[in-house]
């Protein structure tokens, strides 16, 4: 998008410039306290509000503005209008703004107050989620602008030559320049390329040999780290099958842990959720002291961090975390899982409705026969400390928390004795002797915890045993992999790095991803694909009407391309969507975080998570989405869902079309139009046999 020239940016310098960018600030900052008032941190102010009249509540009162050299302000702001939408049109006319200009000198404003525009927005999605509305967008917008009229009466006639060139600039049409255009070539050539490689990696590759009933499944979460680990684990045991799907495993729950009463959203933030659940009570006496310790936990953080006494508890408790800050210095205090009791739905839903729900999955998941006597549903986390990023690290599908809960759930579910009758009943029959074990893939360390064996009989124990020892074998596979891209790492010491306090990369997440399959296993299965590409199972001669493909296209493709976007923003345009450096960041209301003691609430990820030190470890490539199914599906699929065909057409992703060979045979060209891609030679496997 051209740039267009703005007051702001002309007001840069001494005297009237310097002036205007200190009142800029101002209102910045003004806007994040506004957030902030309205209780999304921990800060308490006015209540039932909008945040335009309860910012226009304090700000009355606040005589700050007057004296950094705007008298009147306060003034200005009791008699502004009481509701936005007409301050809004009072301000557009006060400062001359056309039709034509309103829209890219909004959206420049909103721009400017970085991640307060967005925790804004977030709040607008999740009410627009349950078919509400929300105007803390809005507000903001009519806040900024009512600084914007304030300065403009103020400084106007000393700007009036500038301002109507920047008045010119955003009435006049958004047109590329040629900067950009050269830019958009090379962005579209660097795509192909990498495109052409994985074309020729998936390419008459031979499949390997399946045997007839494998003695152990897992299923993973289709996150690019769990591709590392799959890998590794089919690997060291030929009579392993491993699946990928999106890591909520189908239970849209809203999850309350042990003695608490805040319910975590565990599910893609695209959806609702349509389950509840908690974790089981313990005895009475032991549940009520730990809710007594998790409240007056809470209470002493919110003590921490309020408006007041954040600036003098350093000062008074810091002799008290002398020890802690040693002991976490020295590695001597060594931060441990402990998972909370067995969850349970919280209604439990009825008979019919569970089977219903089971069926789903295993369907989806493309796992109706052939059942091991062990499949391991195995979600994933990150143990991490001293880390404001920590849920970038986690499970996106399970809305920035790990995935034990969903697992766990799910593994009653399938362990079920009624349900598994009701499967029967539809075609879905699962053998007497099938054992589902809930696990976690903790990605920092690659160790894979199970949970709830208490209720295993102990006819499985030697199994289970079977099973530890494979994923022993294939974590220490995985971790040999890993740290030779982690700095300073290796094999051993990745345990250290997700309890030491002051790493500032425990983890590259998922930095590198740059594409998303969607096919049967076999046509990936032997295939190092670098821990690059989200890996999900999908078999579309099993998929009538093509319900699954629907789901794959409209919920985890959607998810992988927020994921994908948020790395190559933070590349491209660190300032605008990057987190900045982690080493300045400061926790801010319990929202984000700031670089240093002020300024924007930043967005995106870090620098650390995308750069090592010397180089890139991300590279800034549109994520390209390979579906193995008749494109005249995914055609009907997109024409129902101009949104998603949206990221399609306007070019945010690639979508290819695998043949029965796995080669990437039509490109998707926009406009519900595909083409032939050129066929490509197939590469020499990159993975040997381990020994």
């Amino acid at each position: 998008m051209a740039r267009r020239p703005t007051h702001r940016r002309r007001s840069r310098g001494r005297g009237i410039r310097g002036r205007l960018a200190r009142f800029d600030r101002r209102a910045v900052g003004c806007l994040g306290w506004v957030i902030f008032r309205r209780g999304a941190g921990f800060w308490a102010g006015p209540r039932g509000r909008c945040a335009y009249a309860a910012w226009k509540a304090v700000a009355t009162h606040d005589l700050t503005p007057e004296i950094a050299g705007l008298p009147g302000f306060a003034l200005h702001v009791a008699e502004a209008p009481d509701a936005a939408s007409v301050l809004t049109a009072r301000v557009a006319e006060t400062l001359g703004l056309s039709a034509q200009a309103v829209d890219t000198y909004f959206h420049q404003l909103l721009m400017t107050l970085g991640g307060w525009a967005q925790v804004a927005r977030q709040k607008q999605w999740q009410a627009e989620l349950v078919g509400g509305a929300d105007t803390t967008v809005t507000d903001l917008l009519a806040v900024r602008l009512l600084w914007e009229e304030a300065l403009f009466l103020r400084y106007g006639l000393r700007i009036g030559a500038a301002w109507t060139e920047v008045r010119s600039a955003h009435e006049a049409p958004v047109v590329p320049t040629p900067d950009l255009v050269i830019d958009a070539i090379l962005q579209d050539a660097a795509d192909r390329a990498g495109q052409r490689v994985l074309s020729a990696g998936l390419a008459n590759h031979p499949e390997p040999h399946a045997a007839t009933r494998p003695k152990l499944q897992a299923a993973f979460c289709i996150d690019v780290r769990s591709e590392v680990f799959r890998r590794a684990l089919e690997s060291v045991d030929p009579g392993v099958q491993t699946f990928g799907f999106a890591g909520f495993f189908g239970l849209a729950t809203a999850h309350r842990r042990f003695a608490s009463d805040v319910e975590e959203l565990r599910l893609p933030v695209l959806l609702n959720p349509s389950l509840r659940s908690r974790a089981s009570d313990r005895a009475i006496v032991g549940e009520t002291f730990a809710r007594i310790q998790s409240r007056a936990h809470r209470a002493w953080g919110r003590f921490k961090l309020a408006a007041v006494s954040s600036f003098a508890f350093v000062e008074a408790a810091g002799p008290l975390y002398v020890g802690k800050l040693a002991g976490d210095a020295l590695g001597l205090r060594q931060k441990t899982h402990h998972a909370d009791p067995a969850p349970k739905f919280d209604p439990e839903p009825p008979l019919p409705a569970r089977i219903k729900m089971a069926e789903r999955v295993l369907r989806a998941m493309c796992l109706t026969d052939q059942f091991a006597p062990l499949v391991f549903l195995i979600g994933h986390g990150a143990k991490v400390v001293n880390n404001p990023h920590a849920s970038a690290l986690q499970c996106g599908a399970c809305g920035g928390y790990s995935g034990e809960a969903n697992v766990r759930l799910l593994a009653q579910l399938l362990n079920d004795r009624e349900v598994r009758t009701g499967l029967a009943d539809r075609g879905v029959t699962i053998p007497f002797h099938t054992l589902f074990v809930a696990a976690l893939h903790d990605t920092t360390s690659d160790d894979v915890q199970l949970y709830d064996l208490e209720r295993v009989s102990p006819v499985h124990e030697d199994e289970l045993d079977q099973a530890r020892t494979l994923f022993f074998r294939a974590a220490v596979l995985t971790r040999g992999e890993r740290a030779l891209r982690l700095p300073r790492a290796n094999r051993g010491d990745l345990w250290g790095r997700s309890n030491d306090w002051s790493e500032t990369r425990p983890e590259w997440g998922l930095a590198g991803c740059k594409a998303f399959i969607a096919a049967p296993r076999r046509r990936t299965a032997g295939r190092n694909l670098g821990g690059r590409v989200f890996l999900h199972d999908y078999d579309w001669r099993q998929d009538k009407g093509f319900a699954v493909l629907e789901l794959i296209l409209t919920a985890p493709v959607v998810v992988a391309s927020w994921i994908s976007l948020q790395y190559y923003g933070s590349i491209v345009a660190p300032e605008a969507f990057g987190g900045g450096d982690k080493v300045l960041h400061n926790v801010t209301g319990g929202i984000g975080v700031v670089e240093g003691n002020g300024g924007l609430l930043r967005v995106g990820l870090p620098w650390q998570s995308v750069h090592d030190g010397v180089a890139y470890v991300h590279d800034p490539l549109r994520l390209s989405v390979c579906i193995e199914a008749p494109r005249e599906a995914m055609t009907e699929i997109l024409n129902r869902h101009p949104g998603v065909r949206s990221l399609f057409d306007n070019r945010w992703l690639h979508l290819f079309t695998l043949d029965d060979d796995g080669q990437m045979a039509w490109r998707y060209a926009g406009d519900l139009q595909w083409v032939r891609e050129a066929r490509v030679e197939a590469t020499k496997p990159m993975i040997k046999e381990a020994v």
